[in-house]
């Protein structure tokens, strides 16, 4: 069964995206709509952003990232969903038949809508310091990244916190009368580069909202975080 034709392209700001989720989950279950959604394989991260482009229909990729670096070897191409079994790709004299992946295979987020279940502790982190936080993590090779609150301040710092000597590289990004330490893992902040805008529930679960990408992330908590 063939459906009406329809074709699209993929704009910038979707490429980024799905590069990113790349990193998340190389595969990816993408429904009809304007939503792109992904879970980590471990499921301590889940993403969804609100993208310019409709999907007609639902489709399963197994590689991402072989089939990203399918695209670049366009300059401008355009996707054609009219089969039920594959992709086409075309542009000028070329094209490339791109089959998708058996759904079932996928790993994929649930249908409900994820929420956080308490909203404990908010702040914005600009584009800089989250470069920054990064750019140090890898400088000094340093796991853990932990907003801490503490006499009346809030600070982003990065650290080996199973290590008393470990350096560490802190950055103020707000104001609280709370008292915490929540601890991730640098590992698992996937998050595309820019400023956001985060909500950290005492329950273990982070919100990262980036509005230029109508895009945001739920990162979970390590077990060892507290909130006095």
């Amino acid at each position: 069964m063939k459906l009406q034709n329809k074709t699209m392209k993929l704009s910038d700001n979707t490429l980024t995206v799905l590069k990113n989720f790349a990193g998340i989950n190389n595969s990816i279950l993408v429904k009809k709509g304007n939503k792109l959604r992904t879970i980590s394989v471990a499921r301590n991260i889940f993403a969804e952003a609100e993208i310019t482009e409709q999907f007609t229909r639902e489709f399963a990729i197994y590689d991402l990232i072989q089939f990203l670096n399918g695209l670049s070897l366009h300059t401008d191409p355009d996707l054609d969903f009219t089969e039920e079994s594959h992709i086409t790709i075309r542009e000028g004299k070329r094209k490339v038949k791109y089959f998708f992946a058996d759904p079932n295979v996928i790993v994929s987020p649930p249908e409900k809508e994820i929420q956080l279940p308490s909203k404990d502790v908010c702040f914005q982190v600009d584009s800089v310091t989250l470069e920054k936080l990064v750019k140090a993590s890898a400088v000094y090779q340093l796991p853990d990244l932990s907003a801490v609150g503490e006499a009346g301040v809030i600070r982003l710092v990065v650290r080996d916190k199973k290590n008393d000597t470990s350096n560490e590289y802190s950055i103020t990004v707000g104001e609280t009368d709370k008292e915490f330490t929540f601890n991730f893992k640098v590992e698992n902040i996937k998050i595309i580069p820019g400023a956001y805008d985060v909500i950290v529930s005492e329950k273990l679960l982070s919100q990262f909202t980036n509005s230029a990408y109508n895009l945001k992330y739920y990162i979970a908590l390590e077990p060892d975080s507290s909130f006095n």
